[in-house]
């Protein structure tokens, strides 16, 4: 009896197996993660403001009242952003946030979410909590855990 291809490879529509099963399994990862990202975007839209924008005051809310420089805001950004200076631009435009050289350091930026910023962050927050418990919910608590240690082990550094 033959196998069933992978739901993965159902989805594609690819007749073929995949040449290794490293290469199946980084392909449902990239899937999934796009999956979840689309999910986002189209309950950010209403917002005005994208995945990327809506990282960036989650991140601010956390140091808040405090402020972060720009490179750090980058650091811990879930999805790398080569352009943090043009993403800052354009919601500070939108007053979401706002930004101060540093004082001991001209060179330095500090970046600050606004009341705006805040307040938006609270009309997003149980769209955003919703739809990550509507996917995720998916999955019983241990498999979560055991999920999550999985792709720690996946992004740690080759030795």
């Amino acid at each position: 009896m033959k196998a069933q291809p992978s739901a993965i490879r159902r989805e594609l529509k690819q007749s073929r197996p995949f040449p290794t099963a490293e290469q199946e399994a980084a392909v449902a990862l990239l899937r999934t993660a796009d999956v979840i990202r689309v999910d986002l975007e189209r309950a950010l839209e209403p917002f005005e403001i994208t995945p990327q924008q809506y990282n960036v005051l989650r991140i601010l809310r956390g140091s808040h009242p405090g402020s972060l420089p720009t490179l750090e805001i980058a650091e811990r950004m879930i999805e790398r952003a080569p352009g943090i200076t043009r993403l800052l631009d354009r919601i500070e435009a939108r007053g979401l946030v706002a930004r101060e050289r540093c004082r001991e350091d001209r060179r330095r930026v500090l970046c600050t979410v606004t009341p705006a910023g805040l307040e938006l962050l609270r009309k997003t927050d149980a769209l955003v909590n919703q739809l990550e418990v509507k996917r995720i919910r998916r999955l019983l608590k241990g498999e979560l855990a055991k999920l999550v240690g999985m792709l720690d082990r996946l992004r740690e550094e080759e030795a």
